[in-house]
């Protein structure tokens, strides 16, 4: 593609050195992944800053480099005439709009979900995926568990653990497309609200889940935190609010003015859509909806009492999608399990394995209350202290689980460059009364999982939580395969040879 970029708006040039236009083969922010006749894009992140690289991205056979940094730009311009260099206000900003040109604009094409909240929005959005291609809307995904088309999940290494980075988005969005997608459904975190990462278009519909205390160390400011995540809704033309959340709902409502459906489970609340009268079964739970003083009784093949309200949430955005209630609530019984979200694995002996990645404190104590409900003789609880998160939040996961489990493990997920060790003791110091529950502790995950399971016994229910991200776990910065399927899996295989 031939980009001018004189006549390119929107990214705000302050400055350009060099030609004006360049043939542009790729959009690049690592330099280590520049292709010749590509665009570097110089970001400044928490841990370095793309203009140190802008000598590796030209070797590599960059042609045009956009920054911040009109002093090094000054001072290198000379020695590469053939180069072009963009000054820029912002490099994040620019990288999302030069990606929308460079990608031919795929997301207006797309119906864009985007979903945000401090718990739920894996689950919601893949909701939302499932839903709309049981309607006859294809749809692709972008978040936690991966990237996918509506019919398959892409071999894409993820530049973020949840939103990726603009250039990425687009690049995606230009593939859904490409394939005969009519959707993308995303989750969308508050650090990608901040560091413009879903820049340069309009969601259809956002939906919000919840809010209570995350990314502090990012953030600081439970302020900013909140702040960030309201952006998402003043970038949407219509949006899904739950008003049960006392954090997040009403504001959201107070700084809006596009068309809105609210949903709740409380009967006096007024909302659009109303759920209730929650039962369990074998394969599911049924419930009632309640929309337009109509009442449905719906079932479905999901399992928690709070993902039924993830669920309504994905049944508003279709609404909003202008997809028919009849339509929706035929598809409802053919809606499948989320990968590690109240995901239930059937071990011998009626041993029953949640795996269900709460990762904060309310989110653990949500899950802990669902999988009481199911039959069980005792509950075995994994959590784990996330080494690239928050050190304040590791002693609230002990406190949260306090109590609520007849044995916890204690863990680490992803300890990046810390010690797990040190880890595991921070989340421990949450115990006030550790004699509750038997306390067990491991320095890996897998170590983690293998001794939940040697805990349990016929009729027990083991609950694995905590952040596991993308088929992996985060140490001194490489990224170790790990499957908590596949450890569950080796391990009752190895239990059945043994007693052969």
């Amino acid at each position: 593609m031939y980009i001018q970029w004189t006549k390119l708006p929107q990214i705000n040039a302050l400055r350009i050195y060099g030609p004006d236009s360049q043939e542009t083969t790729g959009i690049f922010y690592d330099s280590r992944d520049v292709k010749p006749q590509s665009a570097f894009f110089c970001i400044i992140g928490e841990e370095t800053d793309g203009h140190l690289y802008i000598e590796e991205a030209i070797g590599n056979g960059a042609t045009s480099i956009v920054g911040s940094d009109l002093h090094k730009f000054v001072a290198i311009y000379d020695a590469y005439p053939h180069i072009t260099f963009i000054v820029v206000q912002d490099s994040r900003h620019a990288l999302a709009y030069t990606s929308a040109e460079y990608y031919e604009h795929a997301h207006e094409e797309l119906i864009k979900i985007g979903v945000t909240g401090t718990n739920g929005k894996t689950t919601v959005s893949t909701y939302v995926r499932d839903l709309f291609n049981l309607v006859g809307l294809p749809c692709g995904l972008m978040g936690t568990n991966g990237i996918f088309t509506s019919k398959e999940k892409l071999n894409i290494k993820k530049s973020t653990p949840t939103t990726p980075m603009s250039s990425d988005v687009h690049s995606i969005f230009r593939h859904l497309v490409n394939v005969g997608d009519r959707a993308a459904s995303m989750e969308v975190s508050s650090i990608a609200l901040d560091q413009y990462r879903v820049g340069a278009f309009e969601f259809d519909v956002a939906i919000h889940t919840n809010i209570s205390e995350e990314h502090m160390e990012y953030h600081k400011t439970f302020s900013h935190y909140k702040a960030c995540k309201l952006r998402l809704f003043k970038q949407a033309k219509a949006s899904v609010i739950n008003i049960d959340d006392e954090g997040m709902g009403r504001d959201i409502l107070h700084s809006i003015e596009n068309d809105h459906l609210t949903y709740s489970n409380q009967m006096d609340s007024h909302a659009d859509l109303i759920w209730t009268n929650v039962e369990h079964f074998a394969e599911g739970i049924t419930f009632d909806l309640y929309i337009e003083d109509q009442v449905h009784h719906l079932s479905v093949p999901i399992y928690g009492e709070f993902n039924v309200g993830n669920l309504v949430a994905a049944i508003g955005a279709a609404l909003l999608s202008d997809v028919p209630l009849e339509t929706i609530i035929s598809a409802l019984p053919k809606m499948t399990q989320v990968e590690g979200r109240f995901q239930v694995i059937h071990g011998p002996e009626d041993r029953k394995i949640v795996l269900d990645y709460a990762h904060t404190p309310v989110a653990l104590d949500a899950i802990m209350a669902a999988v009481k409900k199911l039959p069980h003789h005792r509950l075995i609880t994994l959590i784990a202290g996330i080494g690239i998160r928050d050190f304040a939040k590791m002693p609230k996961m002990a406190k949260t689980a306090q109590g609520k489990a007849d044995v916890l493990v204690v863990t680490v997920d992803h300890p990046g460059y810390n010690d797990p060790w040190e880890v595991v003791d921070k989340v421990l110091t949450g115990f006030s009364e550790p004699y509750l529950q038997e306390v067990l502790t491991a320095p890996s995950r897998k170590e983690a999982v293998i001794k939940a399971l040697e805990a349990s016994l016929p009729g027990d229910i083991v609950l694995l939580t905590s952040g596991c991200i993308n088929g992996c776990q985060i140490v001194k910065g490489e990224y170790i395969p790990h499957s908590d399927e596949d450890i569950i899996e080796d391990y009752f295989k190895n239990l059945q040879l043994q007693a052969k």
